[in-house]
């Protein structure tokens, strides 16, 4: 079993935390440290450490990330101008929390890439 990450203190309000979305599979809030006007996470309410590490019974979890993300991009008026997805996993892809989660990131051009 994983160990217990900040995301999941924060998903229990343990540490009190303005949250964007949460239902009963994710929990969205705003990065402390954003990449772009808008840098939202978008995590598992079920300790998922890396993309490695998901199964089958995740699927519908990782489709409420997205369809999530969606909601959320309109909300913050970002959709129609576009805006960015993503995940990173383990160390060489850039991973810090080993919690799975989505970046949303957008209200500016980001250009190519985006180094999170």
């Amino acid at each position: 079993m994983a160990e217990e990450t900040i995301f999941s203190k924060i998903i229990r309000q343990e540490i009190p935390t303005p949250l964007l979305y949460q239902d009963e599979l994710v929990t969205a809030f705003r990065d402390i440290t954003p990449q772009a006007s808008t840098h939202i996470l978008i995590i598992p309410n079920k300790l998922i450490p890396t993309i490695n590490d998901v199964n089958e019974a995740d699927e519908l979890t990782l489709g409420r990330m997205i369809t999530v993300a969606k909601k959320l991009a309109k909300e913050e008026g970002i959709d129609e101008n576009g805006y960015r997805l993503i995940m990173n996993c383990n160390e060489h892809g850039g991973q810090e929390v080993y919690h799975l989660h989505m970046h949303l990131v957008g209200g500016q051009p980001l250009g190519k890439m985006l180094n999170i």
